[in-house]
């Protein structure tokens, strides 16, 4: 699996919600080609619903999103994962009656040739899924569902992996299995990252940059050290 040589994205000015309501106002925001970037913010800030747009769940009411160099603001979803997103969300969305291997074989659909029934990405990445892929979904516990629905994800071979809270309610043992399977993958594939996550360390040691997001509006990006060397950057976004 190899990312393309442009596999950058790119908002400008976007601006999406639903209903009346305004999430999204006016967004900007760059990640480059294998670049891993962290998205932090208060709940409500407009994390979920930036990653929803960027598959095209939600419709942006304004401004440019480019992928690659192609403009994808309009784009139905299946397309955009063909041109080389993916996306994790937030609660798994498995198929808990559906095995293990069928699960992985949903996230395929975006390919085509012969690696259209190929699952090594999942199952080098997290070697039991390959024993335990006859076995439900719904028997497995948290953690391994969130690997999973990485695995899911993987699949497909995307150019950019959207993660919207992968870590939320699994154990620690298993959060370290992750971010090195995730830190792996990504040095060896030259897959890039947006990432959501509530734990900072997580995100200071998987992303080389924050972005901080509040109130719909992307305020600022840093590099992650100078994240980490500055506490009142996290208490004045995160509280913290």
């Amino acid at each position: 699996m190899s990312a393309a040589a442009d596999a950058s994205l790119s908002l400008s000015g976007v601006v999406a919600g639903y209903g009346k309501g305004t999430v999204l106002n006016g967004v900007d925001l760059d990640v480059g080609s294998g670049e891993r970037v962290g998205l932090l913010g208060r709940n409500g800030a407009g994390k979920t619903t930036l990653m929803r747009v960027l598959m095209g769940l939600v419709a942006a009411r304004a401004g440019e999103i480019r992928f690659g160099g192609r403009p994808i603001r309009a784009t139905e979803t299946f397309r955009i994962a063909r041109l080389g997103l993916a996306y994790v969300p937030q609660g798994r969305d498995l198929f808990a009656d559906f095995s293990v291997e069928q699960n992985l074989l949903l996230g395929c659909i975006a390919q085509r040739g012969h690696t259209a029934r190929d699952l090594s990405p999942a199952f080098e990445a997290f070697p039991w899924l390959h024993a335990r892929r006859g076995e439900r979904a719904g028997s497995l516990s948290g953690g391994q569902q969130q690997q999973l629905a990485i695995g899911r994800a993987i699949v497909s071979r995307p150019k950019l992996l959207l993660l919207d809270e992968p870590l939320e309610g699994v154990q620690p043992s298993v959060v370290d299995e992750i971010v090195d399977a995730l830190a792996r993958l990504c040095s060896a594939s030259g897959m890039g990252l947006l990432l959501v996550e509530q734990n900072v360390d997580v995100v200071l040691a998987l992303c080389g940059r924050v972005a901080f997001i509040e109130s719909g509006e992307v305020r600022e990006s840093q590099p992650s050290d100078a994240v980490r060397d500055d506490p009142l950057r996290l208490e004045r976004y995160l509280g913290i």
